[in-house]
């Protein structure tokens, strides 16, 4: 009797889509239809896409309606109570922590929304990345995932198009210690180095914003699809989400299925000046704690 050739490794989970700035309706349940995650502004002072309270439940409910999407709360508050609220009004289950939160916010909100899956962004300027010093921080707070977005060199941040700098990514990654989405200007056309990232176990998928918008500055379904296809390989279409298993400890996405690129891009401080939660500066991470690790 033959004996069956032992089972190779698991394959690798299709990397999430996900892209930012709903405003509409419309908007966000074509686009739900398209792309795993969809980012829903809220607290983006300034911000193109920016959402009042009110709309963000509507447009929540939009996105799921697509069939495949989740919606991503995406600020740059640091108020854990305000953003639970809102959170949980609206029964968005993954947030995004955009700007240069500390850790202590990371912690204060995963008090507040246990079951929530919290996404950092980390930012890098001039080749480094600022957070650095503070990722094991981060995911002892209760990070589920990285953001690994670009700053502009004058400090801004989310939505700028600013691309990575080549040869940034790199040598981060070994320090991240938890699963990553890649943002920084991707369009299309660097979909050739999904087979590279996917090789990385904790490449978990892509953010897109200015590639997936239309001529009309809207998120665009027909260009949502094309970023799908070249990203995450054969038409998924509606109705086939992608999930990413429920944990039970920081470092592992929790509820939901499963990721534009974030907030708009505002010039808030220089990356040295992070605003506080009542707009006062507040040093960047990398000053806040004399222990960052």
């Amino acid at each position: 009797m033959s004996v069956p050739p032992p089972a190779g490794p698991p394959p690798a989970p299709r990397p999430l889509l996900k892209v930012c700035g709903a405003t509409r309706s419309e908007e966000a349940a074509a686009v739900g239809a398209r792309a795993d995650l969809v980012g829903l502004w809220y607290g983006v002072e300034g911000g193109a896409h920016d959402l009042p309270d009110a709309a963000v439940p509507e447009l929540a409910d939009a996105v799921r309606a697509g069939g495949r999407a989740e919606p991503v709360l995406v600020t740059f508050l640091h108020d854990a109570d305000r953003l639970a609220r809102v959170a949980r009004a609206a029964r968005v289950r993954w947030l995004q922590l955009h700007a240069y939160q500390p850790p202590g916010a990371v912690a204060a909100l995963r008090t507040a929304l246990p079951d929530a899956t919290l996404v950092k962004a980390v930012h890098v300027l001039d080749g480094r990345c600022v957070e650095r010093p503070f990722l094991g921080a981060y995911a002892r707070a209760g990070t589920d995932l990285f953001l690994v977005d670009a700053a502009t060199p004058g400090g801004g941040v989310g939505s700028t198009g600013h691309r990575l700098p080549p040869g940034a990514l790199e040598p981060l990654l070994p320090a991240l210690g938890l699963p990553f989405l890649l943002a920084g200007g991707l369009t299309e056309a660097d979909a050739a180095r999904g087979p590279a990232l996917g090789a990385h176990p904790g490449f978990r998928g892509v953010d897109v914003d200015s590639a997936a918008r239309g001529d009309d500055g809207l998120l665009s379904a027909h260009r949502v699809a094309a970023l799908d296809r070249a990203w995450t390989g054969p038409d998924r279409g509606a109705g086939s989400p992608l999930g990413i298993r429920v944990g039970a400890g920081p470092g592992t996405a929790r509820s939901g299925t499963a990721g534009s690129r974030g907030p708009a891009p505002v010039r808030t401080a220089h990356p040295a000046w992070a605003p506080g939660p009542t707009g006062t500066p507040r040093r960047h991470p990398t000053t806040l704690r004399g222990n960052p690790t």
